[in-house]
């Protein structure tokens, strides 16, 4: 008696689904993009703080916050529980085509240095990323000037201007110049150009020195650990740019006149006038803000 033999045929749906490279960015592009939503939308608070704490000078100053805990308690009474979601709709329109600028534009730039044989590895990465950092910067710097004058903003949330009437305003007073939508491009040029300098080289120079683990999970602390020394030292490099810009971007001391300029020029006032430490006001929220954020970099 013959026995019948059931040959298993695998199933469309079970096999594996492969993707061009098309769809492959555009699904990457996709995830960046949540993920960059989900970030700033649990960051922000941190990065309005830092901006407060920025903007504020000395001991004069009527609006001082001394701690980032006095900040939030001071703005919750004052302003409401919304405000310190004040300004998150300019990072949240501005995060896809910032990281999709930012990875993209890296990796050309790395394979750009890496023709130049005489420039060393770690010094092409570094490179690579203060050149994505600079193209970075021009793309998101009239972002970054609605959002900083909506954070400046002490009114209540349900009072404050909305971001397209506040992008209008701007637009309308200054144009798209460097007194209008690209005020403090310099400064935004110099945060950004020095972050990813600094970020890409040590992540991607410390990452190749440290082996890789064969288990997920500890390999992902692995990148996760390196990133947010990456992330952390970059970010405190890079502040007394941040400084400048939001100095130039935000509300100036005296209503019509234009005491922050450019970036080297306000950072030496602000040296001047407050203090070494001046310079690297709001680093603790920053830290907190960008250190975590950058910690995962594939």
């Amino acid at each position: 008696m013959e026995q019948s033999q059931n040959v298993l045929v695998p199933s469309a749906a079970v096999l594996p689904k492969v993707h061009g490279h098309a769809t492959l960015a555009a699904m990457q592009f996709a995830a960046g993009g949540c993920a960059g939503f989900v970030e700033v939308s649990i960051m922000h608070p941190l990065d309005l703080v830092k901006t407060r704490f920025q903007i504020q000078r000395g001991p004069e100053d009527p609006n001082r916050y001394t701690s980032i805990a006095d900040c939030f308690r001071k703005m919750y009474r004052q302003e409401g529980a919304l405000s310190f979601y004040k300004g998150i709709l300019p990072p949240i329109l501005a995060e896809t085509p910032k990281r999709a600028t930012k990875f993209f534009t890296f990796e050309q730039y790395k394979s750009l240095f890496s023709y130049a044989e005489f420039i060393p590895v770690p010094i092409a990465l570094s490179l690579a990323g203060l050149a994505a950092g600079l193209t970075e910067a021009i793309v998101i710097n009239p972002f970054e000037v609605v959002k900083v004058k909506l954070q400046a903003e002490r009114t209540t949330y349900k009072n404050q201007p909305s971001t397209i009437s506040t992008a209008k305003e701007i637009i309308a007073k200054n144009g798209f110049g460097f007194k209008g939508l690209n005020k403090g491009l310099t400064a935004t040029l110099g945060r950004h150009g020095v972050f990813n300098m600094f970020y890409f080289g040590i992540y991607h120079n410390v990452k190749s020195m440290v082996p890789e683990y064969k288990d997920p999970k500890a390999d992902f602390l692995r990148r996760f650990a390196i990133g947010l020394v990456a992330g952390t030292l970059s970010s405190c490099v890079n502040i007394p740019f941040d400084v400048a810009k939001s100095r130039i971007q935000g509300p100036q001391p005296v209503a019509g006149q234009i005491k922050y300029k450019g970036c080297f020029q306000t950072i030496l006032l602000v040296y001047k006038e407050e203090g070494f430490f001046a310079l690297y006001k709001g680093l603790l929220p920053k830290v907190l803000r960008l250190g975590p954020g950058k910690s995962v970099v594939k």
